[in-house]
């Protein structure tokens, strides 16, 4: 497959007020060949309902991300989460979406507000198939997608909101396509879209949402390579094919450690310059500056201390959001920056040499598989965060 597109995506919820659990929930996932979000709103509110979408979500997301069909998948959580005898509705709604990295996207819904996909500015008309399964309606949709396209979905608490408060009837879906084409500007990431609708209807509930209210927002990104070549490969022999690989990326090309820097050096023909003022933090070490490379930091303090960030990014959207949004000049700042704000697909080249620079470190005993696993803590981190990872060894 010939990868055109790759996708960003997020989510943020609003408890109903009083609730502590969520009754929405969002799984994101990626396989080799596509992106997948699926959100799950489970019936009522409270505990029930979290379960209801915790498990909706979880096996609709695993089952795609393991290759099952989407016909197979619909029908295995219908017959899983059969309807509430008394109110007769199904236990949990759900919306699919699944965007493959040639261009291609499929949508599936079921009960939920349809998506609304916005492309420069505009909604777009998508054409939607109906069929049944069971006593279940289910609208699917398959479309291309192009970079920059944004696809919004949302629980049934987003169009409620207002309701006997500011709105006598709340705002309706139309309302809400037009909120968003009025207020999404050209280049506004999926975080800034998701904030603007969900304070929005916060706003409209008066801080006290009567209903679990969840957005989640996918953004379509042109296809790029981010590389990070991190310590001299075995073979010695290679360093040149490896600096050609990391010079080739389609995207941003970093470089972590000094040996390292000096083959890039060596190879490139370009002289390495240290950076001792603005980047010199704490207990980072400064960064340096190569002709052609876009990041150059020092080895494994600088890719643990960034290893530490972006634990916090996964455990807390705030820290995420300062982490981005920042202006620290510290080389493991700028390497997450780079990675979380400006790249999609990041591939680590990681040489497995024993490091010369690391037997003069008299109070340090680094091995290459504490490296290893250091950068695989790392991958790990930036697939939670929704990016696409590829670790080589060499």
């Amino acid at each position: 497959m010939i990868e055109k597109v790759h996708v960003s995506g997020c989510f943020r919820s609003l408890n109903k007020y009083g609730e502590e659990l969520c009754g929405d929930k969002v799984e994101i996932r990626q396989n080799q060949n596509s992106f997948i979000m699926v959100l799950a709103d489970g019936l009522g509110s409270g505990v029930k309902a979290n379960i209801l979408s915790t498990l909706t979500s979880t096996i609709i997301s695993e089952m795609i991300k393991d290759g099952a069909g989407m016909s197979e998948v619909v029908e295995t959580i219908t017959a899983t989460l059969p309807e509430c005898q008394e109110r007769h509705v199904a236990y949990s709604t759900f919306t699919i979406l699944q965007v493959y990295y040639d261009g291609h996207a499929k949508l599936v819904e079921f009960d939920n507000p349809p998506a609304i996909v916005l492309r420069n500015g505009h909604a777009l008309q998508l054409e939607r198939s109906v069929f049944t399964l069971g006593n279940r309606t289910i609208k699917e949709c398959n479309f291309e997608v192009f970079p920059e396209d944004l696809i919004v979905f949302f629980s049934d608490g987003i169009i409620h909101a207002g309701i006997g408060t500011v709105l006598n009837l709340g705002w309706d879906h139309r309302e809400v396509t037009d909120y968003l084409q009025k207020v999404v500007r050209p280049g506004d990431s999926e975080r800034i879209v998701n904030h603007l609708l969900l304070t929005y209807v916060n706003d409209l509930y008066g801080q006290k949402p009567g209903d679990d209210s969840t957005v989640a927002v996918a953004r379509v990104l042109q296809a790029t390579d981010t590389r990070i070549m991190v310590g001299p490969p075995i073979h010695p022999e290679d360093d040149e094919r490896l600096v050609r690989r990391l010079l080739q990326a389609s995207g941003k090309r970093i470089c972590c450690g000094g040996t390292t820097s000096n083959i890039v050096s060596r190879i490139t023909g370009q002289p390495i310059e240290m950076d001792l003022l603005e980047s010199l933090v704490g207990d980072v070490p400064p960064i340096a500056y190569i002709k052609g490379i876009d990041l150059v930091t020092e080895g494994v303090l600088t890719l643990g201390k960034a290893n530490e960030h972006l634990k916090e990014c996964v455990a807390s959207e705030e820290y995420l959001q300062r982490l981005i949004e920042g202006h620290e000049k510290d080389g493991a700042s700028l390497l997450c920056r780079m990675l979380l704000k400006d790249s999609t697909k990041i591939t680590f080249m990681v040489g497995c040499s024993d490091n010369p620079a690391h037997k003069a470190m008299a109070y340090s005993t680094i091995s290459i598989s504490a490296k290893i696993r250091l950068i695989e803590n790392m991958a790990n981190s930036l697939r939670k965060l929704g990016k696409i990872v590829v670790i080589e060894h060499y």
